[in-house]
């Protein structure tokens, strides 16, 4: 496989900035006679993420598919290896199209740090849209949906051009450390209209089983669902989970869970009692699948963890609406939030959701 100098060049530059972790950077290079922005991200080449990621994105290329959800993940142009000078490190450079900022920087502009009803609504509907893709048709689990793996779309290419124009004129401030420069990242400035939601990154995506389960360790800690904390088999319904309690903490001024104790720990005990909290009791035939769970929980179903249970409610924390508004938004977050898996509504059903389509 061939590549324009300008890319190769691209990736050995990029190599001199954290070539241990994921690097994304936009540039304009020189590809098929044709100037184009792209984005480069380096792995190690031995990288389990990059293997899950590159093996995700082909089997999506190869999919063709027509759902409209298939535009609002991430795609990818190409790859190739590189090595470092010394031959001592060897490097997997994927190519992707520019995408600008992501939900989190997003909110950090919003009024009170939390995106407004008006914004939140689409923005959950093409989440949704993309997981139905991904869930219905590509047969993929995502498990790392989070504010920074949702990027906007680049709809304004003046924010790119004017990245670029910045870098030739004032070159981004750089120290050399051994063989090494190290360069100060520089970000993309404000577009005049935002682009669309995609959802990126499947360094952590897994496909779906014929018997629909793994029981690995995945998700962001406060976001896992509960087959997931218990230690229990899982499947893509863990999506629909960590949905509800991102859009809960794009929308709140306060995440859903802390999951921490006294001491600032993570703790399963804490992140269980919060569930109760919200949810009542798991239902106990879930309970005698899981061995982890006695732990927590004594024959009966009952609560015997070391933290307690918070005088809380999903009414009682809810805060920017009122009435009837409120209750349509809490009945949406619960048909996410419900501890066996089989009782969460699917993507498909979640964009039928009065409050989701209401204006």
């Amino acid at each position: 496989m061939s590549f324009s100098p300008g890319i190769k060049w691209l990736a050995n530059w990029a190599m001199g900035d954290t070539p241990q972790c994921g690097f994304a950077e936009t540039w304009r290079t020189d590809r098929r006679r044709e100037h184009v922005y792209v984005t480069l991200k380096l792995y190690e080449r031995d990288s389990t993420h990059a293997k899950r990621e590159i093996q995700v994105y082909k089997h999506l290329k190869s999919l063709k598919s027509s759902h409209t959800g298939s535009i609002l993940v991430r795609n990818f142009s190409d790859q190739f290896q590189l090595s470092s000078a010394d031959g001592s490190h060897f490097y997997q450079c994927l190519i992707h199209p520019p995408l600008g900022m992501s939900l989190f920087e997003l909110r950090n502009r919003c009024p009170q740090r939390v995106l407004p009803e008006i914004m939140l609504k689409p923005t959950l509907i093409h989440i949704l849209l993309a997981l139905d893709f991904l869930h219905s048709e590509a047969r993929v689990i995502h498990t790392d949906i989070k504010e920074k793996n949702i990027m906007l779309n680049v709809e304004d290419n003046s924010i790119l051009v004017h990245f670029e124009e910045t870098e030739i004129s004032n070159p981004s401030p750089r120290k050399v450390v051994g063989d090494r420069a190290i360069y100060r990242s520089r970000n993309l400035g404000t577009p005049k209209k935002h682009g669309r939601p995609v959802l990126s990154d499947f360094g952590e995506a897994r496909f779906g089983s014929e018997s629909g389960t793994y029981c690995e360790d995945v998700q962001p800690f406060t976001y896992r669902a509960p087959e997931v904390l218990l230690r229990m088999p899982w499947n893509e319904k863990i999506d629909i989970w960590n949905l509800a309690v991102l859009a809960w903490d794009l929308f709140e001024q306060g995440n859903l869970f802390f999951a921490r104790n006294e001491d600032q720990n993570q703790s399963d005990s804490h992140h269980l009692a919060e569930m109760i909290a919200y949810l009542g009791l798991p239902p106990r035939e879930m309970l005698e699948k899981s061995e982890y769970a006695n732990k927590f929980f004594d024959i009966s179903g009952k609560w015997k963890g070391l933290a307690e249970i918070p005088q809380t409610s999903l009414a009682g924390i809810e805060s920017n609406l009122q009435g009837e508004q409120q209750e349509n938004f809490l009945r949406f977050i619960r048909k996410m939030l419900q501890w066996r898996p089989q009782d969460r509504s699917t993507a498909k059903e979640l964009l039928s959701d009065p409050w989701l389509k209401s204006t």
